[in-house]
């Protein structure tokens, strides 16, 4: 049930954001910068950490849970290390993640041939 959660909870995020670019003229790098600084707000008033709690994955992996990720990390290292915590507290909780897009993105350059949209 855990698994079904998170599928559908993610997918209705995920429906959700792709409405939301097929349907306004923004840009999709605009709309993905707004949706990590909207999980950046809603971890900073703690409120995403209750939703992860109920949808898991499902809330943890799309952009939104990013940005909660990174304010978790923000807190957590001001906490430990003072003002010095906000420069370093972002990357440090998320350096799995920003790794593994990194190192998959490089694979995948070798594997497949990009191409400009003509």
């Amino acid at each position: 049930m855990v698994y079904l959660k998170a599928f559908l909870v993610g997918g209705l995020l995920c429906a959700f954001v792709q409405i939301f670019i097929d349907k306004t003229k923004l840009m999709p790098g605009r709309i993905m910068v707004g949706l990590v600084v909207i999980g950046t707000i809603l971890g900073f008033f703690g409120v995403y950490d209750g939703f992860i709690d109920f949808a898991g994955a499902g809330a943890s992996v799309p952009l939104i849970g990013f940005g909660n990720t990174l304010m978790n990390g923000v807190k957590e290292a001001i906490d430990n290390d003072g003002i010095l915590g906000i420069f370093i507290g972002g990357l440090k909780a998320s350096a799995v993640g920003i790794s593994g897009a990194l190192l998959f993105g490089f694979l995948d350059s070798l594997v497949f041939k990009s191409k400009m949209k003509g």
